[in-house]
């Protein structure tokens, strides 16, 4: 019997390295082809992937945004997760603020314009809900200026004001006019880097970033591996045969840091070390039972920011056989 063909569309992160050279095998039985697909940079195979994923179904799998991935799952949309995160960040390191609004805490935020992706964009959820329930921001005195469409439909946010701006308008230099006071994005647009009349928001957002990681313990999901549901559903061990294969390769990936000369940076082995040592070698765990506060927690941010009626299970979001994982 011919393996079954399948699509999983990723970024091209360094624990994806390994699926791209094929040096980690997929589960038995399959022929798996991995595209190279990025969100707002193209890439070898394109971009646009959770758009290309969510709405058009080009991929068979995809990593994919976890909040348009619950706000789909809970509209019933045949989408099925399995508890494998392969892309992650810290709220507090992507808070950039302009020296001239005299911003100095998260609560100097009221008041302000701040831009955005999207309401939608897994790292707005997240600031906003980092802000209000860990540093009491009120997010209705916030003004928020979104810079791309909703991949998926969305209700208006009760009490909140906000616009839209152009496609295409470039969110830095809403910054640089002076017609914004602060920027939430997980890729800072490269025309705020480099220059001191932008900065963060936290003097030292490291720091801040351990503390929030020692407090909840964890480092907050982005993404997650989802599947067309028809996909897994004709073959329910996908679901673990992919987690393992994923997994294999962030091993693999890790074992790349062994050499202090892997990486463009200069201290690279040194970070690696000690995020090892900072985050108690547990950064990145896979499975339902290890990620089960992070989830919950980003659950109720999507209900309490209008994305989803009401906090739903977490179980609800995975394939039935990695309830257990």
């Amino acid at each position: 019997m011919a393996d079954t063909q399948l699509s999983i569309a990723l970024e091209r992160y360094d624990r994806h390295i390994p699926i791209f050279m094929g040096s980690v095998a997929p589960p038995a039985g399959v022929q798996l082809r991995p595209l190279e697909v990025g969100m707002q940079s193209h890439h070898r195979d394109g971009s646009d992937r959770h758009r290309r994923f969510l709405q058009d179904r080009e991929f068979d799998i995809a990593e994919t945004s976890l909040s348009s991935h619950i706000i789909s799952v809970s509209r019933g949309e045949p989408f099925v997760g399995i508890p494998v995160f392969p892309r992650r960040l810290f709220s507090q390191n992507h808070i950039l603020v302009t020296a001239a609004s005299g911003i100095e805490n998260p609560k100097d935020l009221e008041g302000k314009r701040v831009v955005i992706n999207a309401f939608q964009v897994t790292m707005t959820v997240l600031a906003l809900g980092d802000l209000k329930f860990e540093y009491g921001v009120d997010l209705t005195k916030v003004h928020w200026i979104s810079t791309y469409d909703e991949v998926l439909q969305i209700g208006a946010r009760d009490g909140f004001s906000d616009s839209k701006v152009p496609d295409g308008t470039d969110p830095g230099q809403l910054l640089l006019s002076g017609d914004a006071d602060a920027i939430i994005f997980p890729h800072p647009p490269a025309s705020v880097l480099g220059t001191d009349k932008v900065r963060p928001l936290f003097a030292d957002r490291k720091a801040e970033a351990l503390r929030y990681f020692g407090k909840l313990g964890y480092y907050p999901i982005m993404h997650l591996i989802a599947f067309q549901a028809p996909v897994i559903e004709a073959n329910p061990g996908l679901a673990q045969g992919i987690a393992e294969m994923w997994d294999a390769a962030k091993a693999e990936a890790d074992h790349f840091y062994e050499d202090p000369g892997y990486a463009n940076l200069a201290f690279a082995r040194n970070e690696f070390e000690d995020q090892q040592t900072r985050m108690r070698n547990n950064a990145w765990p896979s499975g339902l039972s290890a990620n089960r506060a992070n989830l919950e927690r980003f659950i109720t941010y999507m209900a309490d920011q209008g994305l989803i009626e009401a906090p739903m299970p977490v179980e609800n979001l995975f394939h039935p056989s990695s309830l257990d994982s």
